[in-house]
């Protein structure tokens, strides 16, 4: 059975149980409590769009539940919207301010996003807090269950209906995720340049995936007001958006599974931690089950005595300490932090990710076959061959007038000329720090030049973004390798193909035919580019665990995969074997007779001279030559300059 069998097992087993739980416990304690987690786990599929594919650090969650829940309850309090009117309200008016959330999220990163959107969930909180007109202020709302038919819910029949809204919620995240767009919010993550460069607009690609994760968040929000059935400013404050981070990064990120288990833990943690007997037990089989693993993995070699002392002392200690504590009341918000601590610095990919590494390494075999069992995309015999693009009749591709490229004193380009005629390789060599790689960035966009005009095709592309620029026809490698370490090859190259997908969410949310058509096209096309460099056979394997020279391959394989006019290629012989180099220099050779124009970056010489068609030299931001190669080989200033007085390449 394979791992995707198994999931769909646990995650039915689950439901089942979910579904069952009132009638097991009736007790309307826990019904509410596993109600709240439920609620929670909506909010946190949102959230870990947000932080664990894209990267960002969001800490304005908690001012979007509020938005949410504030919505249902003043439109039920002022106008008498049922249910069914006020929940799809929360979420749109929910979403609306998750993209205003989105726009500093254009400019900052980091900790900077973090101070902004903390700033904006304290915002939320003190206009709740004063908008009395609207909210009652201090006093809060009090909301009843809804009424559906003339019936009003109870507390079983309403725990029905968050479970139904938990599982459609899962059923849309998941079917988003999996798409094209779950591929373009992963990509922002490891590298917004390579994305933009992959025509994948880093701005709106940020501005959806808040106002997706802020939409899951209002719907949270709604929910949670008609389950307590009361609702104050208080409610929301910073603790509770740093426990649904906390939530999110414990669990473990970019898992549904991981959301459902962060939720658990920070709503009946609190709880369990309350009392000194349950807190007794706690950590008595928690310390059992460190001391059980590290003798496991000291037998079977897989760490080091050093590596499973930590846990282990820290683990027993708290054990041996809960049995001297007469009373937790104290100690509870020390202990709390001290396991989450402990949790994000020894379990950095959350529970989930801890139970992989587990399974994975009491059976190696089971691993296997979990990687085998990820889609795969459609095979297909057929060959890889670009699109055609007809010629605009000019008789270059690519016009360079006068680039200048100016950082403070330093020019990098200094009125540069260059023209690219069309179906030819033109290579772009010279010494380290002589400014081919800020030609390549000035051409994608990424540099806007301080002077001069870069036409493409006829049309001047200067001051585009370089989003706009890849969609026109130009694709690119990088110096460094700008793949997209935690994806595997097959959808790093199916972000390169994300062009090609016309479906909107709603296509992707009801699983349209279109949307299926599109992703097998997709798929096909993306198997016979990795079969075009080599890599079939490497297809499932995660970009950041293949060799370095096989990542530049894959480069290529992705930047082919925006079916270009124009490839441009940085040193992509970089990290291969000497025996490789026929095969690459076959390959640019191949790319070429397709009708593909390419400008090599190369420091093999043998390389540039192969296959290039012309070749241009540049020295210190100028460019010092330019002709055939066997004329460039021989100019004096190029062998004064980069090829050195004797007779070769260095």
């Amino acid at each position: 059975m394979n791992m995707k069998n198994k999931s769909w097992i646990v995650i039915i087993t689950l439901l089942a149980a979910l579904a069952i739980f009132p009638t097991i416990v009736p007790n309307p304690y826990y019904i509410h409590l596993v109600e709240t987690i439920l609620i929670y786990a909506i909010l946190l599929f949102g959230l870990d769009i947000v932080v664990g594919y894209t990267g960002q650090v969001s800490l304005g969650h908690a001012g979007l539940f509020g938005v949410g829940s504030y919505t249902a309850g003043v439109l039920f309090v002022k106008l008498g919207l049922p249910f069914f009117a006020a929940v799809p309200a929360a979420i749109a008016v929910t979403a609306c301010f998750g993209a205003v959330l989105a726009l500093p999220a254009l400019r900052v990163t980091g900790p900077y996003l973090a101070m902004v959107t903390l700033a904006f969930g304290t915002i939320i909180r003190i206009l709740i807090n004063e908008m009395t007109f609207l909210t009652e202020g201090p006093i809060g709302i009090k909301v009843p269950k809804p009424i559906f038919f003339g019936h009003k819910l109870t507390e079983v029949e309403y725990y029905y209906v968050v479970l139904v809204c938990m599982v459609l919620a899962l059923i849309v995240v998941h079917r988003v995720l999996k798409s094209h767009l779950g591929r373009a919010f992963e990509a922002l993550r490891d590298s917004p340049v390579a994305c933009d460069c992959m025509g994948v607009s880093v701005y709106r690609y940020k501005v959806y995936a808040f106002v997706v994760s802020a939409a899951l968040a209002g719907l949270a929000g709604s929910l949670y007001t008609y389950s307590e059935e009361y609702i104050s400013p208080d409610t929301y404050n910073f603790e509770l958006t740093i426990l649904f981070l906390l939530a999110v990064i414990m669990g473990g990120r970019k898992t549904r599974s991981g959301a459902l288990i962060g939720a658990a833990i920070v709503v009946m943690l609190p709880s369990l931690l309350s009392d000194i007997e349950l807190f007794r037990k706690i950590a008595t089989v928690l310390a059992s089950g460190v001391v059980a693993m590290a003798v496991y993995n000291l037998k079977k070699q897989v760490k080091a005595v050093r590596e499973v002392a930590i846990p282990v002392v820290a683990t027993v200690g708290m054990a041996a300490f809960s049995f001297w504590l007469e009373s937790i009341t104290d100690w509870r918000l020390t202990i709390f932090g001290l396991m989450i601590l402990f949790v994000v610095y020894y379990l950095q990919d959350g529970v989930v990710g801890f139970v992989r590494e587990l399974f994975a390494r009491v059976s190696k075999q089971s691993a296997i076959k979990a990687a085998s069992a990820k889609t795969t995309p459609v095979v297909t015999s057929k060959a890889w061959t670009p699109a055609y693009v007809a010629s605009n009749g000019s008789a270059n591709l690519l016009e360079v007038k006068q680039a200048l490229m100016q950082f403070g004193g330093l020019k990098a380009l200094n009125l540069v000329d260059l023209n690219v005629a069309h179906a030819s390789v033109h290579g772009l060599i010279g010494p380290n720090g002589s400014g081919k790689s800020t030609m390549m960035n000035v051409l994608t966009g990424i540099y806007q030049p301080t002077a001069g005009t870069v036409s493409f095709n006829g049309k001047v592309i200067t001051g585009q973004t370089p989003s706009t620029i890849a969609l026109s026809g130009i694709a690119r490698t990088f110096q460094n390798v700008q793949l997209f370490g935690e994806m595997t090859a097959t959808d790093n190259v199916l972000v390169g193909l994300h062009h090609t997908y016309k479906s909107n969410i709603l296509d992707v949310i009801f699983n349209t035919p279109r949307c299926k058509r599109e992703d097998a096209a997709a798929r096909a096309e993306c198997a016979s580019l990795l079969a075009f460099v080599g890599l079939s056979e490497l297809a499932e394997h995660e970009a950041r665990n293949l060799p370095y020279g096989k990542q530049r391959l894959l480069e290529i394989a992705r930047a082919l995969g925006l079916r270009p006019q124009l490839l441009l290629l940085d040193e992509p012989a970089a990290g291969l074997p000497p025996a490789d180099l026929p095969d690459l220099m076959a390959m640019v050779k191949k790319i070429r007779d397709h009708g593909i124009t390419v400008i090599l970056i190369e420091h093999h010489m043998d390389v540039v001279m192969g296959v290039s068609d012309t070749v241009s030299v540049l020295d210190f931001g100028q460019k010092i030559a330019e002709g055939k190669p066997a004329d460039v080989q021989r100019h004096p200033a190029v062998i004064e300059a980069y090829l050195g007085s004797g007779s070769g390449a260095h």
